[in-house]
């Protein structure tokens, strides 16, 4: 499978994945604080959330999550409360002092505030010192005391068991903001989801479908030491927590940048306006755009003996498959069944019509694209194999045993089972990303050079002996095994270093 020449690709460091690297001063340090400055900042902080939890409960009796209602006076109090309660939380946490620059937007002039970058469950710093309201998943409310403080703001709740979630949690928020000013404003994370600030990843269109007037907001950690960030792989909740509470001090800046206005072809294009903002934001915190998004989660963190090498051609490949709307409902039962016909084409190369009327779809733009991705001889024809074959790596990256498994069904012999050398090039290939994948060291290794054909359990067999079956028995373009074939390929022991 090939990129299109479309744009660049900006994948760039992953933004899933959080390391922490300690010098000996700093565990020092670090074990310094833990049994001395911790327990004090640990109960101090719990003793303030739980005082918060009953100035929270008791506001939100009675009160409607639908309908806004006039503010009594004692609601008000409440509120004020609240707001130097958890700031004082903030404050023995070490966040000292938080510096605000710029200045945030009334709710009627702008209802709706963006922002990024979304790393840490310590964002939740800015949404205490203007109690605006949050989208959150549903189940946040049943956390235990947080889980009140949350619902004190008033969030918009998402139903992840509900398949028609999205489209609600679209239609809420454009309902709030279309109140003038009357709901608070909603404070909206548009990642999506936590990353380590590497870049600022592909936004969700959710906050920009109203086509009303956002107020970017950037956050800062300015710790040489990033203890705070929690993202998909990296240090667990609790020992974010202890290790922010073990730092002397924890500066952070939050900055609201200019109100952004959209224009005629944004209001009509929530993508286009999201991504503007984006720009505009990246550009303040001086961070690179990434073309990945919380969707691709998945696909990057996937591990396994036949992981995604170069993640470019499929990470390309699955953003426009779900713009068709190809990804969405996507069960391994249809897989399958598209396994079986395009089985049933025996490699018969196929158009961009043909192409269409295999899908049910009509011809497009985005479609052409994706036609394009596998049309290797550039001859306006494709195997439909090689596009069941990304969709299945897309769908279930960290299943490739099954993905594999799917493909020799595509291409085995109905007489033996068997799969050809350049059938196996072919398949791998899309697994995997890359390109020129070949495969003598592989049959060397199973001391059949002049047998070039292989069942899927013998595959898999020998897959299973070998952990490190890419990097040690595939040569391929850009491999550092292109030359030469590793001893571990012949049984011997894996050397971690080569």
């Amino acid at each position: 499978m090939k990129s299109s020449n479309s744009r660049p690709s900006r994948v760039g460091r992953n933004p899933f994945v959080h390391k922490l690297k300690f010098t000996m001063t700093e565990k020092i340090k670090i074990g310094l604080m833990s049994v001395t400055v911790f327990p004090v900042r640990l109960l101090l902080v719990s003793t303030l959330m739980l005082l918060a939890w009953p100035f929270a409960f008791t506001a939100a009796l009675g009160r409607s999550d639908f309908v806004i209602e006039p503010q009594p006076w004692w609601r008000r109090f409440i509120d004020l409360c609240l707001r130097v309660i958890m700031r004082a939380m903030w404050f023995c946490g070490g966040f000292h002092w938080i510096k605000v620059k710029g200045e945030r937007a009334a709710a009627s002039e702008v209802p709706i505030l963006t922002v990024a970058p979304h790393s840490s469950y310590f964002d939740a710093i800015p949404v205490t010192m203007t109690m605006c309201s949050i989208v959150t998943k549903l189940e946040s409310k049943s956390i235990p005391v947080w889980g009140t403080l949350i619902s004190y703001i008033r969030p918009v709740f998402v139903f992840r068991s509900d398949q028609d979630s999205r489209r609600k949690t679209v239609e809420e928020i454009n309902r709030r903001a279309q109140s003038g000013g009357e709901w608070p404003q909603i404070m909206i994370f548009p990642e999506g989801t936590c990353t380590n600030r590497s870049g600022l990843i592909l936004f969700k269109a959710g906050a920009f479908i109203p086509g009303l007037p956002v107020q970017p907001v950037v956050l800062r950690y300015l710790n040489k030491l990033d203890t705070v960030t929690w993202t998909w792989q990296g240090p667990a909740a609790f020992k974010i927590l202890w290790l922010t509470l073990c730092q002397p001090h924890n500066p952070m800046e939050i900055e609201y940048l200019p109100i952004y206005t959209p224009s005629k072809e944004e209001k009509e294009n929530p993508a286009l306006f999201a991504n503007n903002v984006r720009k505009l934001m990246a550009k303040a915190l001086e961070l690179p755009l990434t073309d990945l998004s919380f969707d691709d989660r998945e696909i990057i963190l996937a591990r396994g003996p036949l992981r995604i090498h170069d993640l470019s051609s499929l990470l390309e490949f699955h953003q426009l498959v779900c713009r068709l709307g190809l990804r969405a409902g996507r069960t391994d039962s249809v897989l399958e069944e598209q396994a079986r016909r395009a089985r049933k084409l025996r490699g018969d190369r196929q158009s961009l019509e043909d192409f269409a009327q295999f899908l049910n779809l009509p011809v497009t733009d985005t479609l052409t694209q994706v036609h394009s991705l596998f049309d290797q001889r550039g001859d306006g024809q494709i195997d439909i194999r090689h596009y069941v074959i990304a969709l299945s790596t897309v769908h279930r990256p960290s299943k490739s045993m099954e993905t594999l498994k799917l493909a020799f069904k595509m291409y085995e012999s109905e007489e033996n089972g068997y799969v050809l050398e350049e059938e196996l090039a072919a398949i791998l290939e899309i697994m995997l990303g890359v390109k020129e994948v070949e495969l003598s060291g592989l049959f060397l290794a199973l001391d059949r050079p002049d047998s070039a054909k292989i069942t899927y359990d013998e595959l898999h067999q020998y897959i299973e002996q070998h952990p490190y079956f890419v990097q040690d028995c595939l040569n391929f373009e850009n491999h550092p095994r292109k030359f030469g074939l590793p001893k571990s390929c012949n049984g011997q022991k894996h050397n971690k270093e080569d």
